[in-house]
Formats: C-alpha cells, structure tokens, sequence
C-alpha cells in the first residue's frame, strides 16, 4: 500500500518557459474541446468548487494567447468571459449562509455549489477564488476584451471584494490560505482602479493582513504562523498560504509579507524530511498539495536559501487541479497563472545552517516538535513517527507505563559538527510519575546515512526501556510505501511491538491503514472537517520498537543506544570520565557533558570521528 497523495519530489517537475508552453498547449486543446455554445469551460463533472472554475480556465487561455497568439484564442476567451458574467454572478443571498454581516446587499459573490441552499459555507473561498481569477484576467485582457467587458470585470472583482470584506465576516472557516488568499486579491485589484480608491483598496488589505491573520498567529517550533483551520499549521494549506505570501510580496513589495514569508519557508525547511516527507495538521496530514505550493516554495525557497522543492506534492496536480479523468479544473488556476509568471529558480542546495527543530545530513534527518521531541526520522529512505504507550506519543524513556519525553522546565540543545558527522544534543528536565525530577539526555549523531541515538537518564526503577519509534513508510522513489518494520539495531535488547487490542485507538503499522485515515477516525467531526492531529492524539498505542539500557553502563545511568540504518553489529560503549558520559561506536566517539551545562547552563558537547 502506498500514501495517495505524497508523490515526487515538486522540484522535479520541468519548470522551463518550453515546459510551462506545453503545459498551457494541453490546457488550450483540452479548453477549446470542452467549450459549449454558450461559453462555459467547466468540466463536465464539475459539482462543487464550480463557481469560479470556467473563469480560471479563461484566464489560462488568456495567458496562454499572450505567450503564443493562436488565433483560436480571443474568440473563445471572450465567449467564456461573458459566460462567467452572465451565469456564474450571483447577487441574492444564499439561503442558509450563515456568516453574513449584511442581508441583501446586492454585492456579487461566487457559489461553491449551484444550487441555493445547496452547500453555502463555501461560497467565502469561492468567491476568494473567483476574485483571483478575475483580477488575473484583467492583467491578462490587453489585446483580448473591450473596453465594455474589461469594465463589467472590473466592477465584478470590485463587487467580489466588497462583498468579502463588507458583507460577509473576514475568514469565517478560520483558514489562513484562504485569508492571505483574500489580501492578495485585493493588492492585485488595487491596480486596476482609479489611483485614490485603489490606495483605499491596497490599505485595507494590508490592514486585514496585520490585524485579523498576522495579529492572529500561532507559534509552533518557535516560529510565528499564520492559523489553519484552528491549527498552526496544515502539511497540506501550509504551503498553498506560503504561495499566496509570494505572490502578495510579488504585487505589493511589501515588506510584511517577506518577512512572514521567509519565517513559513524556515520553519517548512525544518520539519520536512530530507526525502520531503511530512505529516500531520488540522485539515490534512498527508493529502499534499501540488502546482498550487510550487511558487511559494520556489520564491521563499531561493531567500532563504533552503531546497524547499524537495516537498513531496500530489504529482496528479502537478500542472493543474483535475478531474479523476485527469482532465483540467479550473480550480486554483491563479496559482498555476502565477507559477508560470514568476522565474525564481529553484534553490536545490540544502541549508547547512545547524537549526534548533532538525538535524539533516546527506540522507538522515530528524524533525523535532516544540518540546524537542522527535516528530519524524528519517534513515535509509524510512521514516519514523512517534510511537504511543498508554495515550503517551513521543520518543523517551518509559517506566512502569510512563513516557519520560513531556519537559518540565528549559530545553537546551547543543549543535556539533565534525569530520563528517552533525550531531545535536538534547537535555530535557522531566518529572516522573512519583514527581521526581530527572534530567533525559538525548544525543543524535548521524554520518548521512545512519543515526546513532544515545538516551541517558539517572537510574530508573523497574524495566525501563527506550521507545523508540513507529515504522510508517519507506521510500520507493516517487511513491511512499507503507511499512510495519525497519531497519533498527541496539547495543542493548531490541523488540518490534504491536497492540494486543483492537480498535481505532490502536494503530498496527501492518496493517493497511494510513495515519490520515486513522485520525480521522478519531476526530470529533466527520472526514474533511475533523482535525487530525487532534484525532491521532486520542490514539491509545502504537506499533513501536523498543530498546532496554545498554547492559555494563555507569552504574548511576540508564543508557540507550539505537542505530537507524544500515550497518553491521551495532558497538556501543559508555563510560563516567571527569568531562561526563563518553559514547564510543563503531563510528564516533563522544563526550556528553554533565546535565548542569556550562556556566550558562547550556549543554557541553564534544564529537570526533
């Protein structure tokens, strides 16, 4: 089995002046085949998200004519254009909408369903939608519409834009790429209206940025985040607003939104794997985006100097948003409009800047969440997620059912570098269940192609034992493959464990199951709605492998030691110097200083190879 929607890598995806030809040459036959006598371009099975769909194909064309002159274009960018004002505008209330702040206003907006009544909490980002593409189209009329139609559009977006803003509450489903959606369409209005309104339309949405999304950031990983459907941060809608931030940098020149841009690209840097795996948010944990990340990636990717492109995205929409036939939607056309406009090249080098949340070297990477626990590890092209033992989910110590990973107290991390090996070393105060506090060291060493994890702790009663992850997936090059093993060694005992119950509130990696659809079986909502992170935290136990202490260490210690990887027998040695702990592998020697730190109570670390 196989996650549906984390493809290839989007960097991958051809992305020359010649590739972008062919991509809006398929668009343009596809478009021309599909268009009925009265000018509508929407697919034929085309339900919900229909209302701004045509007009996003119109634009495409219109881009598509300006780059090629097929004569065949004009003709049918006009017929459709008039299509959209003529039968996809509508101006009475939808019945049952529920976040309008004014009844019968007139204004236009854009319906997700067409039927009244039928769907109406989605007509905000419907309408955000159609206002991108009517903006773009106008960028794009030169050549194309008179000076009646380009006026009637005009007024369109100018109604779209006072309808979202005016009519309805701002952001009503609390989603940041739909807000930062709506500010962008609004800095791209702004230029085609008189010069005093348009400055009254630029500040307002730059107003609307500050005050109800960035006012309204949510910190995670230490960095600043614009909300997500109630979350800091959705794998999925993460980068489709880092897009929307690129292209509000790109039209206003704005400062803000480079700034907060490069914070999102920092922070994506820092959790996504070095094979561009990722998972979890509050809508989505692994259904990926496609076209629609590219141009924030690629934009924030070049500024902050970090190989963002390796984000695996739903390479089915790696052009365009489709139908299951794979025929072209107009659905999110704006970013593909956007993607083709801009040049920014990729930046494929990665970071080598050490970063407090990862430890990335050649194939290994370690992703940690803000209590600096593992979220995801990577080696050998498998990947592991944090394991669960009595509704507890991290990586750390367990004694007599309890998880030694939720710090009490400041985290202090300690980044090394030497003869080819990254380390990072974690020291987290914690408490035990009889509420003593203990001091869990954690050293992650890798040479890019394993990690080594060294975890040690005052002495421990009982039989402790290190849990130490849940095989999830394993790389198969453009695909990822569900697993329920990988390959770990131990210095100390190793097991591979399962739940013995059943039930969703236990997740048996061989099992054909994703963690997507596990969570949402645990949300309180229905799929679509519910959040999953939310979900997958009510889940009881885990496949998990686990380590017993290292036997022969410092009588004082529980230490474990995990190798992920490939290798030979795992050797590990520890022993109490003058310095600290000594750890000596097969691949490394290293002194792990005493948990008081230095004099500044930070971390002291020594590595050599």
């Amino acid at each position: 089995m196989h996650l549906p929607r984390q493809l290839g890598s989007l960097h991958d995806l051809p992305d020359s002046p010649e590739a972008y030809d062919e991509v809006l040459a398929d668009v343009t036959e596809q478009a021309l085949a599909r268009l009925t006598p009265e000018g509508n371009l929407e697919h034929p099975d085309c339900d919900d998200d229909i209302g701004d769909t045509s007009l996003g194909i119109t634009s495409l064309l219109a881009l598509a004519w300006q780059r090629t002159k097929d004569p065949r274009l004009p003709d049918a960018v006009r017929r459709s254009t008039d299509f959209h004002l003529r039968e996809r505008v509508y101006t009475d209330d939808n019945p049952g909408y529920p976040n309008l702040r004014v009844r019968g206003s007139g204004l236009p907006y854009a319906r997700y369903v067409l039927e009244a009544g039928a769907h109406p909490i989605g007509d905000w980002p419907s309408t955000v939608w159609s206002l991108l593409q009517a903006v773009n189209l106008l960028d794009l009329a030169e050549g194309l519409l008179d000076d009646e139609r380009t006026a009637a559009l005009r007024d369109l977006a100018r109604g779209y834009w006072r309808w979202l803003t005016e009519a309805t509450f701002f952001n009503p489903q609390e989603a940041g790429n739909q807000a930062i959606g709506c500010v962008v369409g609004g800095l791209m209005l702004a230029r085609h209206l008189p010069p005093e309104e348009g400055e009254r339309v630029r500040e307002r949405a730059i107003a609307l940025y500050t005050d109800e999304i960035r006012a309204h950031r949510v910190r995670d990983r230490g960095a600043l985040l614009p909300p997500e459907h109630g979350g800091a941060y959705d794998n999925n809608y993460g980068p489709i607003s880092l897009s929307f931030l690129a292209q509000a940098h790109r039209v206003s020149g704005a400062e803000i939104f480079a700034e907060d841009g490069e914070a999102v690209a920092r922070y994506l840097d820092a959790r996504l794997t070095t094979g561009g795996f990722d998972v979890g948010g509050p809508r989505y944990s692994e259904q990926h985006s496609g076209f629609e990340s590219v141009l924030g990636l690629r934009y924030f990717g070049h500024r902050v100097g970090a190989d963002l492109g390796r984000y695996r995205g739903d390479t089915s929409w790696g052009r365009y948003a489709v139908k299951p036939d794979g025929g072209v939607d107009g659905h999110f056309a704006w970013m593909l409009v956007w993607q083709i406009q801009d040049t920014t090249p990729w930046h494929r080098a990665p970071s080598t800047e050490p970063v407090r949340h990862q430890l990335r070297a050649g194939g290994v990477s370690v992703a940690f969440d803000s209590r600096m626990t593992p979220s995801l590890i990577e080696a050998d092209g498998t990947y592991l997620l944090p394991a669960a033992v009595n509704r507890q989910h991290g990586f750390g110590p367990v004694v007599d059912g309890f998880l030694l990973c939720r710090p009490m107290g400041e985290v202090r991390v300690r980044d090394v570098r030497a003869g080819g090996l990254a380390a990072k070393l974690v020291t987290k105060p914690v408490v035990t269940r009889d509420h003593v506090l203990r001091h869990v060291r954690s050293l992650y060493v890798t040479d890019g192609t394993r990690l080594w994890t060294t975890v040690a702790v005052e002495r421990l009663p009982g039989e402790p034992y290190l849990l130490a992850g849940l095989p999830y997936v394993s790389d198969d090059g453009d695909r990822l493959r569900r697993v329920g093993d990988a390959e770990v060694a131990s210095a100390g005992g190793l097991r591979l464990t399962h739940p013995t119950a059943e039930g969703p509130e236990y997740f048996d990696a061989r099992a054909d199951t994703t963690q997507e659809q596990a969570a949402f079986t645990l949300a309180a909502d229905p799929r679509g709605y519910g959040n999953p992170d939310e979900g997958w935290s009510h889940l009881v136990a885990s496949t998990a492998v686990e380590a017993t202490p290292v036997p022969g260490g410092p009588d004082d210690l529980d230490v474990f030691a995990v190798r992920y990887g490939p290798g030979d027998t795992f050797r590990a040695s520890f022993a109490h110097t003058s310095d600290g702990l000594t750890v000596r592998t097969e691949a490394f020697t290293a002194v792990i200083g005493d948990p008081a730190g230095d004099e500044h109570g930070e971390p002291l670390l020594t590595l050599s190879g």
